[in-house]
């Protein structure tokens, strides 16, 4: 099946264990840094660039859930396209390693640690992955583990 953006569906059996992918790139400014953490995680050190020198981290920085949905816009607008969307089943790891700054250009790379099928929903299957968000200089920024839900072709079965 082929989606709106011309770009072939996945389902499970499109998917295997190892395969890797890489987003485009998302420019980070300091208005979205502060207009994010304004509503979502109002602390200083995200919101006050003159506060934030004071802070552990000698300036602004991303929320970390800031960081969180950029990955996700990422991955949401790739060349992915799982068939029905990118419906998580949930996270069993998310780390920041380093902080996100005004002016960093982040981009994921996806790779496929676990392809099975349901056992209780034979109709789909569940996908582990590991996204690493990384910066301009090839830096950690974000790792997460995550298990989606991914269907079968026509709803097969075993």
């Amino acid at each position: 099946m082929v989606d709106s953006h011309g770009v072939n569906e996945r389902y499970l059996e499109d998917i295997r264990t190892g395969d890797r992918f890489r987003t485009a790139d998302y420019a980070v400014t300091e208005g979205e840094i502060i207009e994010y953490a304004r509503h979502y995680d109002p602390q200083a050190f995200h919101t006050n660039p003159v506060e934030a020198r004071n802070s552990v981290f000698g300036g602004l920085v991303a929320s970390g859930w800031y960081t969180a949905a950029i990955t996700m816009r990422l991955i949401a607008l790739s060349e992915v396209r799982i068939a029905g969307g990118l419906i998580g089943l949930g996270v069993e790891e998310l780390r920041w390693p380093l902080p996100v700054r005004a002016g960093d250009t982040l981009h994921v790379e996806v790779e496929a640690l676990e392809v099975r099928p349901s056992h209780s929903h034979p109709d789909r299957g569940i996908v582990r992955v590991r996204n690493t968000t990384l910066n301009q200089k090839g830096e950690v920024v974000q790792t997460m583990v995550t298990t989606l839900f991914v269907p079968r072709r026509d709803g097969q079965t075993d």
